[in-house]
């Protein structure tokens, strides 16, 4: 298993005023679905964040995502060790294949692939 990108996920009632306060920082809108939005820098693409303002499909919103090559593998090392499973693992329809879990400190923790 090996991780792609770390991503701290921003939970916000204000999708566009933060959208623009990080276009000042530098950062520019990579992919926007309206209720979630992720920002890069064009000069190094994995240093990124996403503002989110519900959850589609899961039931929370969660703290950070995490890439990974092999979502699957990670899912069933995170079974096999006990973890709370918030989000079960499913194929979204925006292109990612993910589920969420609970880490030791409380935080909810996306683990994806991109299909």
């Amino acid at each position: 298993m090996s991780v792609r990108r770390v991503v701290p996920d921003i939970r916000s009632e204000a999708m566009e005023e933060s959208r623009g306060f990080y276009e000042h920082l530098g950062l520019e809108t990579v992919m926007d679905l309206g209720w979630v939005m992720t920002l890069a820098s064009p000069s190094n693409p994995t240093a990124q964040i996403t503002l989110t303002s519900r959850d589609e499909s899961a039931p929370v919103v969660p703290d950070m995502s995490v890439e990974v090559d092999d979502v699957d593998a990670v899912h069933a090392v995170m079974l096999e060790r006990g973890a709370e499973i918030v989000h079960p693992l499913r194929d979204e329809e925006w292109g990612v294949r993910r589920f969420f879990v609970r880490d030791p400190n409380g935080r909810v923790v996306n683990v994806l692939t991109h299909r």
